[in-house]
């Protein structure tokens, strides 16, 4: 097909064509495992931008292993510069991103060294050939990370869990 033809095509969906794009940013604050802001563009015109990796799922910061969670992507991406690759936004406004800091992708490392789960939302995970499941895998059979707790509670379960807790709880005992 020629280069012309798809041009209406991406004109129609400036969403297709803006997801392939790739920013290079740097890496200005890190919330938990899997979130980070990120401050793109050139001096004097810079957009801070919330970043959700893509196709991993970090344990909250008040959860077992949310603390080391954190640390573990600050000691990749804080303060480098990110390459950040959108491929949608979620419920709160993040870009949800493939994110690779120094040239290394942060989702696979934080899944590799058992800071994350994979979180298959939309497919992502799947579509990119199951690797990141093998290494979920990996790092459960050596108990790296959050794997070394005998059962860990993924991070949508604990907070459905709350959810539940917190909304059959009285208003008032929770001060």
């Amino acid at each position: 097909m020629h280069p012309r033809a798809l041009l209406p095509v991406l004109l129609a969906f400036p969403l297709l064509a803006s997801a392939a794009s790739s920013r290079n940013c740097l890496v200005v604050g890190v919330s938990d495992g899997d979130t980070l802001t990120a401050r793109c563009g050139r001096s004097g015109a810079y957009e801070q931008v919330k970043v959700r990796i893509a196709a991993i799922d970090a344990p909250e910061k008040a959860q077992p292993y949310g603390q080391r969670s954190r640390q573990a992507l600050s000691r990749l991406c804080y303060a480098e510069k990110a390459q950040i690759t959108a491929r949608d936004t979620d419920r709160d406004g993040r870009t949800v991103a493939d994110v690779s800091c120094n040239g290394e992708d942060a989702g696979r490392r934080m899944v590799s060294e058992g800071w994350a789960w994979v979180y298959d939302y939309h497919g992502i995970a799947s579509k990119r050939g199951g690797d990141l499941f093998r290494l979920q895998d990996g790092a459960r059979a050596q108990r790296a990370g959050l794997w070394a707790d005998t059962k860990p509670t993924p991070p949508w379960e604990w907070r459905r869990q709350r959810r539940e807790s917190h909304g059959s709880d009285n208003f008032f005992s929770s001060f």
